[in-house]
């Protein structure tokens, strides 16, 4: 697949959807407690935590790290996975105290992921959500919609080959990173999820192209 390809793919999901002004939060801390709680639920689940957290003024790191666990189970226990959650919010509020946000999110990204993927609980996803989403710092997020979607395509690779595979193809830019990520979210609930495959508008695009061990 060729940069013009993935250009042309972005087009047609905007042309469909139009902006998605990702990601919907007031403030750094709140992207980064959102990037955590999303982990396997759905956005409805997290912005009602949010919410919750919002009111009780927890979205920002020491009121987090300081706040009662049982509190916070019960505010995000709508996400699943409550009590791991809320431990993982503990520490990434701890970070964030001992860590000047605006000093890490500097660093350079690929220094920034790496510290990242050293605290408890972050993985490749959730790392590229900070990165883009809360430091706006260019790193294209791969997740299951995307993988799917490619997949259909005839493309296959896992989540750092596939990575490589926006980034090596499209500008480096932050903001078309944000959309595009979005934009493939929102067509994926929309389509795949409502397994829309006959009206699907990429599969003509499908390639056939798979990705090789150690590509």
């Amino acid at each position: 697949m060729k940069n013009n390809e993935l250009i042309e793919i972005y087009r047609i999901l905007l042309d469909e959807l139009g902006p998605q002004y990702w990601w919907p939060a007031e403030t750094a801390f709140e992207v980064v407690v959102g990037a955590i709680l999303t982990q396997q639920t759905k956005w409805f689940n997290v912005e009602k935590a949010i919410d919750g957290l919002k009111k009780r003024k927890l979205l920002e790191p020491r009121s987090l790290a300081d706040a009662d666990i049982l509190l916070v189970e019960e505010l995000v226990r709508c996400c699943g996975f409550y009590r791991q959650k809320s431990s993982r919010l503990n520490d990434i509020a701890n970070f964030f105290i001992e860590n000047n946000m605006e000093t890490l999110f500097s660093l350079p990204v690929n220094e920034l992921r790496e510290t990242l993927l050293s605290i408890r609980g972050i993985g490749n996803e959730t790392a590229d959500c900070i990165i883009l989403y809360a430091a706006g710092r260019p790193k294209f997020v791969i997740d299951a919609y995307t993988t799917r979607i490619m997949s259909c395509m005839g493309i296959e690779g896992n989540y750092m080959q596939l990575q490589r595979l926006f980034e090596n193809n499209l500008p480096e830019n932050v903001d078309l990173y944000k959309e595009y990520h979005a934009l493939i979210v929102e067509y994926s609930k929309a389509f795949c999820g409502k397994k829309r495959c006959e009206d699907c508008l990429l599969k003509r695009m499908s390639t056939g192209e798979e990705f090789r061990h150690g590509h």
